[in-house]
């Protein structure tokens, strides 16, 4: 078992606030772990918050998106850009949630190839494609999403939940950020 975070030695200035060791608390009893990215953004309470309250908001709240559908967007995402945190996490996360170990992976290799609805591959195919051509994205781009089911609302946080990942993909990269050893046998 690893117990790096990341590549990075950066240590806090300060020690925990009492409301983030409140957050690890409960992510301790519902996770059964604190998650290492919480642990690599600990050095700066202000870079915590903000990366926890931009991704609470954007995987928990109530949404036109389940969870599920969330977590699919953050495992193609990261599919794309090979981030190994995000693919043994949030592939966890797919597992978990769906119930079927064999789509967690087959999204983690390759969703093209998973057998998916035409709602969920028609958001992937939009987070996917504002992932690797930004500059590409279309009114059509957005009409096909709509012809799926989807709201303009919906579309805004599919792209903010791609973007998310995006983001966090590269600051990982950048810090080869570690995935937490118990995210490996989770839902298998």
């Amino acid at each position: 078992m690893s117990s790096k975070v990341t590549a990075l030695l950066i240590d806090s200035n300060e020690p925990l606030n009492e409301k983030t060791k409140a957050y690890f608390q409960l992510c301790e009893e519902k996770l059964g772990l604190i998650p290492n990215v919480l642990k690599a953004y600990s050095f700066d309470d202000t870079k915590l918050r903000a990366f926890t309250d931009m991704y609470n908001d954007l995987m928990l709240a109530d949404c036109g998106l389940t969870k599920l559908e969330r977590e699919m967007i953050a495992v193609a995402v990261s599919a794309v850009n090979s981030c190994f945190y995000c693919l043994t996490a949030h592939g966890a996360s797919v597992r978990e949630l769906s119930g079927d170990p064999v789509l967690g992976e087959l999204m983690v290799m390759n969703y093209r190839v998973a057998e998916l609805s035409d709602r969920q591959r028609a958001m992937l195919d939009f987070a996917v494609k504002l992932t690797e051509r930004p500059a590409e994205i279309l009114e059509s781009d957005r009409q096909a999403l709509r012809d799926a089911g989807f709201s303009d609302r919906d579309i805004w946080d599919v792209a903010s939940v791609a973007a998310f990942f995006n983001m966090s993909n590269r600051v990982a990269a950048a810090t080869d950020m570690r995935p937490n050893d118990e995210y490996h046998s989770r839902a298998r």
